[in-house]
């Protein structure tokens, strides 16, 4: 597998569907910037970042849900309706939110200790989430899978990663040099979402790799 290859295929497929894409999950990803900002007014700047993962906790699971089904149906070329792809995906909020608490606090943990755990730790658990989604693990066993997974995959999974969301973090960094804070509500919500939006390419790609992975494991 080759990371460039990856990133081309997955770019082709998120350019192709990029109107279901948005249609299906903006509104979630516009909501949850719009429930951010307000939690963000009401507890001050200074508050326990607590908050922020709560807010993401309550819809992040809803939309990333929906385009890992969606995603799984068009790599079987089914077309499935908005509307049933995100009642599924209600369906599966309780077990997803606490996959992404567990994987969100260990690399925040991770972080914490010198960065390179934090960074070893978006990489293997990079799966967990299309393993609960698609295989139906509940959370512990998909963290423990997709630690089998990224074995003899790190760098791929790494590198891909890193090519998408170094230009998304540059992104981020240069709108809030351009824009320092306090910003217009308006301009923050537009910029927030428009960041949350284009990180999904990065849940296109992991997906291709998920799926490479799998071609090869049913050819050996």
């Amino acid at each position: 597998m080759n990371p460039f290859n990856v990133i081309r295929d997955s770019l082709y497929f998120f350019q192709r569907n990029l109107r279901q894409i948005a249609l299906l999950c903006l509104p979630l990803v516009i909501f949850e910037a719009l429930l951010q900002q307000l939690l963000d007014n009401a507890v001050g700047p200074d508050a326990s970042p607590i908050y922020g993962l709560l807010a993401g906790l309550l819809v992040y699971p809803l939309y990333t849900a929906a385009l890992i089904l969606f995603l799984d149906a068009r790599s079987r070329g089914e077309a499935p309706l908005n509307r049933d792809l995100l009642a599924m995906s209600l369906r599966l909020w309780p077990r997803f939110a606490l996959l992404s608490a567990v994987n969100t606090i260990a690399i925040v943990l991770g972080l914490s200790l010198y960065f390179i755990p934090g960074i070893w730790l978006i990489v293997v658990l990079a799966f967990s989430e299309y393993l609960l989604v698609l295989r139906g693990r509940e959370p512990l066993q998909a963290i423990k899978e997709s630690f089998a997974l990224s074995r003899g995959r790190f760098w791929l999974t790494f590198t891909c990663i890193l090519c998408v969301m170094g230009p998304l973090w540059l992104f981020k960094g240069l709108s809030l040099s351009i824009y320092p804070a306090p910003q217009n509500p308006v301009l923050t919500l537009i910029i927030d979402s428009a960041h949350s939006f284009l990180q999904l390419f990065t849940s296109v790609v992991l997906f291709r790799i998920y799926m490479l992975i799998g071609e090869n494991s049913a050819n050996d």
